[in-house]
């Protein structure tokens, strides 16, 4: 009897400072550096968003917060790791909704989901798309263009960094909506994907402003019109929407935000969610963004969660509809 009443309060005490040990721990977090890991590779639109957090959180939690890029397989391989990473606050992970909501449902063996193995942190970021052909190119209009391509089926393409990343899913929405015979183009990044329209070998490609708001603005780029709800008026502001080119509802968006993995203590989740609020009113965080063309978000972790549940529900009958898989 006195063994197991010895046994019960061990176990009893043991539990106790096990939990008085982690309220601790949530308490002076961070207590060490903090790794945020970025399934794309260094230099891209998503790293270096992801760069500019990571330095503000430096200094607002008086730890590092420094980048582990894992790029490969569709961001699916940095996405995974951060996934099965130790639910501590102290590895993060950044992504995008190519990353994070489009990839799961295009890789077979992704090894997560975006609902299941995250925890939201905040929406971060949101970059406009636009729909831009070459200067040669005989549109000036949305209107032009489906005219053209129902004319010439099959001879115009459209670029992408690759199958199943957003601005392939848009180009491919497009295609429906418009009822046009338009061949999508995969190449290895946003970057040769850009490239190949401003040298005039593809025709057209919806893209992020960040990249493509130089180029236009150099007349090396052609744009149509922007996927937005509303004009950007600092933006393109002659530039129509797609709903006013006569497509209701053609309204998307890129964006990226800060997750932690499943199971993370919601302490933690709250600490970094309020620290990203304040640091998206701060001059450092709204001048970065803005260089980059892009418009801050925020909001809570439930906000950023909805966000997320908005896009699966969006795109995931279109991915079932194409039959888009990669083994």
């Amino acid at each position: 009897m006195i063994a197991r009443i010895c046994a019960a309060t061990l176990l009893a005490l043991a539990t106790y400072f096990t939990v008085s040990g982690n309220a601790g721990a949530e308490d002076n977090y961070p207590g060490r550096p903090v790794r945020i890991i970025v399934p794309t590779p260094p230099g891209g639109p998503v790293d270096v968003v992801a760069r500019l957090v990571a330095h503000y959180l430096s200094g607002a939690l008086g730890e590092s917060a420094f980048i582990d890029n894992r790029p490969g397989a569709g961001n699916t391989i940095g996405s995974r790791e951060a996934a099965r990473a130790v639910p501590d606050g102290y590895t993060l992970h950044y992504s995008s909704i190519s990353g994070l909501v489009l990839a799961p449902m295009l890789h077979k063996e992704a090894g997560y989901d975006a609902i299941g193995s995250f925890a939201p942190i905040a929406a971060v970021a949101t970059t406009a798309i636009i729909l831009v052909v070459h200067p040669s190119f005989p549109a000036h209009s949305v209107a032009e263009l489906v005219a053209y391509a129902k004319s010439h089926p099959g001879a115009v393409n459209f670029s992408s960094g690759g199958i199943g990343v957003l601005p392939h899913l848009v180009g491919e929405m497009f295609k429906s909506r418009a009822a046009i015979d338009i061949v999508h183009v995969p190449y290895k990044g946003g970057g040769p994907s850009i490239q190949d329209v401003v040298a005039g070998n593809i025709q057209m490609t919806f893209e992020g402003s960040g990249v493509l708001l130089p180029l236009i603005e150099s007349g090396k780029l052609r744009a149509l019109a922007v996927a937005s709800a509303q004009r950007n008026p600092a933006l393109l502001p002659d530039v129509p929407t797609m709903v006013e080119s006569g497509y209701p509802g053609f309204v998307t968006n890129g964006w990226t935000g800060l997750l932690a993995p499943a199971g993370t203590p919601a302490p933690i989740i709250n600490r970094l969610d309020g620290v990203i609020n304040a640091g998206l009113q701060s001059e450092e965080l709204k001048a970065g963004l803005a260089k980059l063309r892009a418009e801050t978000l925020g909001g809570s972790p439930q906000d950023f969660a909805e966000l997320i549940r908005s896009d699966i529900a969006r795109w995931e009958p279109l991915v079932r509809s194409l039959d888009l898989k990669v083994e």
